[in-house]
């Protein structure tokens, strides 16, 4: 153990953190599990409890490696994984698997290994990984907006496109976290507005096209009209029961909870060790342990702006708020959908609700968190440290 802690760098308040929420998640993933072994017949719940920490100890051990290296190689690492992200969302999509008629083409079964993978996860960090490294590369220059759009903005279109028709949310939380980065960039508010419009106009003309032809294109969007018309005028869809059994949760929670693993709309509330895990948290620990919870994700925002502010480059400061921020204002949308501020999104609870890919994608961006605080370069794995692909790719651009 001793050895271990020698080893790990960076701030260690997030690090507290980090480790103090996932270990945690055992508790609401092991108790609401219950709802797939006996509502949905789906395993036991100790070979559920049982995935969940492995799946978390895999992720720590990515979280360990990333803050290992110099966050400087990640600039040259995301244009290189550009690419590879494109073509992952484009296989993804090209799947054209349905669910009830609509697009429900978000994962890919990886070979041998019995597991998917939701490449949006991945593509959310490493295109603000590529954004930061742009921007900073362009932070003491006058940005044109002519020489960005080639660089910058067709690559957000076209995984923001790609990622559209199947996850609406994820597509709209990853371009408003483009947005805000470029922003925090330095990028022209004027121009900054003429791609909001851009967004929008797109998004109109993709529901009108995805209404007049829905054959032609697979989509989600009669879910979204459902979810929002069951926001705003309530009604008798999946998603307004969702609501209503979260919202029940919540309430018999009252100050102090049911108590761990007592909960009973756990059976009654589908994805209630994902989606709605909140809801079963303030059912069991009550308003005090849903508040803690929330305080702890803004600790945690605060160590992201700490550790940005303390940064000693541009890049450094740009990639801490770049991949730090989504976990936080995906916490934020997730809690927020429980007590209805929301429509229901379908986005998890970073680092508590049960899954893999999102788990794993969370873990790789605290990891590159913490190699910003650290702020150290280990002994490189060649000889000449200038003969690192990475490194070289890094300086030039």
């Amino acid at each position: 153990m001793k050895q271990l802690l020698n080893n790990i760098y960076g701030d260690k308040a997030m690090w507290a953190l980090v480790v103090l929420l996932a270990i945690f998640s055992f508790l609401p993933v092991y108790s609401a599990s219950s709802n797939l072994v006996y509502v949905v017949g789906n395993g036991s719940v100790v070979g559920h409890i049982i995935k969940h920490i492995v799946i978390v100890v895999v992720g720590m051990t990515i979280m360990f490696g990333i803050h290992r290296m110099p966050f400087r190689y990640f600039k040259g690492l995301s244009i290189m994984l550009l690419p590879v992200v494109v073509l992952l969302l484009l296989y993804t999509a090209l799947q054209g698997s349905t669910i009830g008629g609509a697009n429900a083409s978000r994962w890919i079964r990886i070979p041998l290994m019995g597991i998917t993978f939701q490449p949006s996860t991945l593509a959310m960090v490493v295109l603000m990984v590529y954004i930061s490294g742009y921007l900073s590369k362009k932070r003491e220059q006058i940005i044109r907006f002519g020489e960005s759009i080639l660089p910058l903005w067709v690559p957000v279109f076209l995984i923001v496109g790609l990622v559209l028709p199947s996850n609406f949310s994820t597509a709209a939380m990853m371009f408003l976290m483009v947005l805000v980065l470029a922003f925090l960039g330095g990028y022209p508010l004027k121009y900054l507005a003429g791609i909001l419009v851009a967004g929008m106009v797109g998004l109109v003309l993709f529901v009108l096209v995805a209404k007049a032809y829905p054959e032609a294109m697979p989509n989600r969007v009669d879910t979204w009209m459902s979810r929002l018309d069951s926001f705003y005028n309530g009604g008798t869809s999946d998603s307004d029961y969702q609501i209503e059994r979260a919202k029940t949760a919540i309430v018999s929670g009252g100050l102090v909870g049911v108590g761990a693993g007592k909960s009973v709309m756990k059976n009654l509330l589908p994805q209630s060790t994902s989606d709605f895990i909140y809801a079963i948290i303030a059912e069991e620990y009550g308003l005090l342990g849903a508040l803690s919870l929330l305080f702890f994700y803004l600790l945690l925002l605060f160590r992201i702006v700490v550790i940005a502010h303390k940064a000693e480059t541009p890049f450094g400061k740009l990639l801490v708020m770049g991949v730090g921020l989504p976990i936080i204002f995906q916490a934020l949308v997730n809690m927020a959908v429980a007590v209805e501020l929301f429509p229901v999104t379908g986005q998890p609870l970073p680092l508590i609700s049960s899954g893999g890919t999102s788990i794993w994608m969370t873990f790789l961006a605290l990891g590159i968190v913490l190699s910003v605080s650290a702020n150290r370069s280990p002994k490189p794995i060649m000889n000449d440290e200038n003969d690192n692909p990475l490194a070289i790719l890094s300086e030039t651009l």
